[in-house]
């Protein structure tokens, strides 16, 4: 009977995984951008993107910060590399709420997405060359951390969905 019931949870994704994942969507998005950057006349598509990445990359700072790097902070020895990752969400954070209070056309808006994208770059070139195998290393649940922040980013994406349309 014990392995019925862990069978399930070893087919979910584990936390790496998931924010693997999530970095391989976004930085896609950026490229996205960037074409549309060369094209001419398509303000709605560059502001239906950008809403897009401002949406998944909240969600995904929401469960590092909440789930993924507590966890990590309390099991590994490089606490300057988990305060560097939380300082880079707050330049993201800063960076995102510029550009949800602008629109296509406004001066700056271009750079501020290349620039947000620059720093998410970075940003995931440390996580995944840093820290992931420093998670890894500390055996840390990774299979568990998965499952709580599949919970998370779906309740996260439920209350956007919910607030983009009301």
């Amino acid at each position: 009977m014990a392995k019925a019931k862990t069978k399930p949870a070893s087919s979910a994704p584990d936390a790496i995984s998931i924010l693997t994942e999530d970095h391989k969507k976004v930085q896609k998005m950026f490229k996205d951008f960037e074409n549309l950057m060369k094209a001419e006349d398509n303000e709605d598509e560059k502001s239906a993107l950008v809403e897009q990445i401002c949406g998944e990359l909240t969600v995904h700072m929401q469960i590092e910060e909440e789930i993924f790097y507590p966890a990590v902070r309390e099991a590994t020895e490089d606490k300057d590399l988990m305060d560097e990752g939380e300082v880079e969400h707050e330049g993201a954070k800063e960076l995102i709420a510029q550009l949800q209070a602008m629109e296509p056309g406004d001066d700056k808006y271009d750079a501020k997405v290349s620039v947000l994208g620059e720093n998410i770059e970075h940003h995931v070139k440390e996580e995944q060359e840093e820290m992931f195998p420093q998670a890894k290393k500390a055996k840390i649940d990774l299979k568990t951390l998965g499952t709580q922040m599949l919970e998370r980013k779906q309740e996260l994406q439920s209350s956007i969905g919910a607030s983009a349309v009301g």
